[in-house]
């Protein structure tokens, strides 16, 4: 199912197991307290809708992406779905891949960042450390530049591990903040208050079938990350 409207998710992919959908930036991917509309709740309703369901559809949430960040969220429509894509994504045996726009050129322009990322949970900002400190989670990625522009890039990232904020913080530990970011370090947010990084890509085997398979999301049209 496709939109006219760069602010509604996008149905990428369905079948009775999985539902892959494009989040718009600004949207929350699970409900919180501040009561704003969430992409759990729009897969709820299109789910009911489109079957018909008598009840609230099952939306089994399998991973999340920050909300000022674009891009594929993968959920599941069944509980065993949902049992054996957590246990993959906890084996890191999902591959995951970003797109983002970062201020000037990075050098190398490829490499892996590691880092040990502590979490102020008062502020919900991540702090970067060269070594273990206390409380601190190991992080890992890979980056690759792939286009260079005046004062800018556009960076493939894969992360290995999957703490909060971990691609913005690491990538502004290297010196290259998101475009929009100005919470790690970006001189000037965007508009619509979302951040230049996309949920781009990800591989993975079906729960059920067991065959590879591997989802993609467009950019949104009309929220370009200033290519």
């Amino acid at each position: 199912m496709r939109s006219d409207n760069p602010h509604t998710p996008l149905v990428l992919y369905e079948d009775n197991h999985l539902i892959a959908v494009g989040k718009p930036a600004g949207m929350l991917t699970q409900g919180d307290d501040s009561g704003d509309p969430a992409l759990t709740d729009w897969v709820g309703s299109y789910l009911t809708h489109k079957y018909n369901k008598p009840g609230d559809a099952f939306v089994g949430l399998i991973h999340r992406i920050d909300r000022p960040v674009s891009g594929l969220v993968l959920l599941a429509r069944t509980s065993k779905a949902l049992e054996r894509m957590n246990k993959q994504f906890h084996d890191r045996l999902v591959q995951k891949k970003y797109l983002a726009v970062v201020t000037d050129k990075p050098r190398p322009e490829e490499g892996i960042l590691v880092h040990y990322l502590k979490k102020n949970t008062d502020k919900n900002v991540v702090r970067a450390y060269e070594k273990e400190v206390r409380d601190s989670k190991r992080a890992e990625l890979f980056y690759r530049v792939v286009q260079y522009g005046s004062s800018r890039s556009v960076v493939e990232v894969i992360p290995k591990t999957g703490r909060p904020h971990q691609i913005r913080v690491q990538l502004s530990t290297l010196g290259h903040p998101i475009l929009g970011d100005v919470k790690y370090g970006a001189p000037n947010p965007l508009p619509g208050h979302r951040i230049a990084l996309h949920s781009w890509r990800l591989s993975f085997e079906h729960p059920v079938t067991l065959q590879p398979l591997t989802l993609e999301c467009p950019v949104p049209e009309g929220e370009q990350l200033d290519w």
